[in-house]
């Protein structure tokens, strides 16, 4: 293994320390209490958005703390929920008069430590509420797992619900809000190698260079299956039918597309599968009027790529091209 690291001990605390030296006109880190926040509070009262999860998939969700998107932000470490005491401290700093939103993504341990959060906060009388993001349509939502994980979508609901929050949404719509995006999104990843983890020190499983790994996550974990690789097309073929099929948007229906690496994946191949990408869904009567591409929910140095639909609204556009200023995402400030 070879990283840019002093130590696997240490990798969290020193990235988060460069991030939020790096943007500190945007955010700032509390060491203590483990919460990356907003620097500049809202001067109105608004709906305060938090969101966490495992460290390893930057930038979501550090990168997407700042105007338009997170108040606050729970890392924990490579691929391990935030615990409990910092999803409490991260929303009450992100309470600014009008409750607060956690956004969640469905993976066991998450759920789990915000659900506990909120039972200590009840006590606190703040108004909460959460949305599960669940939008991996690899798996079957049978009720046999845990359910869909959360991806994609998982940067598309922070984005929508930041912006609806930022124009003064009170907690309720907005919470509907959140869960329209993801009932209206779906994605779907390909990997072509593992990732390795500072504490592992070598790649989590094995994948033939011959081979392509369908409906992984962002966690280091295998996908459903291994099957032989295919050129971009047939890839790109292959993901928007996964996913189409299971969000069956009507003919001629209005997608945002994003386009998302693994880590791994260099620019120029990113921007040729979402070329790759949107040809497929056109040819399946679905209009892609945004796009988004990069890599934006990672899973440390895997190489691959995933693809997200969200059927889009006036509203949701609306509130997609709104005004966005993180570390991560910044358009129209």
């Amino acid at each position: 293994m070879k990283k840019f690291i002093n130590s696997p001990a240490t990798v969290v605390d020193d990235y988060l320390h460069g991030l939020s030296s790096a943007h500190g006109a945007i955010l700032e880190w509390d060491p203590e209490n483990r919460v990356l926040q907003r620097r500049d509070p809202p001067s109105t009262p608004k709906v305060g958005l938090v969101g966490g999860g495992g460290s390893g998939c930057e930038p979501t969700h550090t990168g997407f703390v700042g105007h338009g998107m997170l108040d606050a932000a729970v890392p924990g470490q490579i691929f391990t929920s935030p615990v409990p005491s910092q999803i409490v401290a991260a929303t009450r700093r992100a309470e600014n008069g009008k409750g607060v939103l956690h956004v969640i993504k469905n993976f066991t341990g998450e759920v789990m430590n915000f659900g506990m959060a909120e039972e200590i906060l009840y006590f606190e009388h703040l108004d909460l509420a959460q949305v599960i993001v669940n939008d991996d349509v690899s798996i079957a939502d049978d009720g046999e797992t845990a359910g869909r994980r959360g991806l994609g979508a998982t940067v598309l609901v922070e984005k929508v619900a930041g912006a609806a929050a930022e124009e003064g949404m009170e907690l309720h719509a907005l919470t509907s809000l959140a869960e329209s995006v993801v009932a209206r999104s779906g994605t779907f990843g390909v990997g072509l190698s593992s990732c390795t983890s500072p504490a592992r020190g070598k790649p989590v499983y094995d994948l033939a260079e011959s081979e392509m790994d369908l409906g992984i996550g962002i966690s280091g974990e295998p996908g459903r299956g291994a099957v032989p690789l295919l050129p971009a097309r047939g890839i790109a073929a292959l993901m928007v039918d996964e996913v189409l099929s299971d969000l069956s948007p009507a003919t001629g229906a209005k997608v945002l597309m994003l386009v998302n690496g693994m880590g791994a994946t260099p620019h120029q191949e990113l921007y040729l599968m979402a070329g790759e990408l949107e040809a497929a869904a056109r040819a399946q009567g679905v209009a892609v009027e945004r796009q988004l591409v990069g890599s934006f929910v990672t899973s440390l140095d895997q190489a691959g790529v995933a693809v997200t639909f969200l059927e889009l609204t006036d509203e949701l556009t609306r509130l997609w091209d709104a005004p966005v200023e993180t570390a991560a995402l910044r358009w129209g400030r």
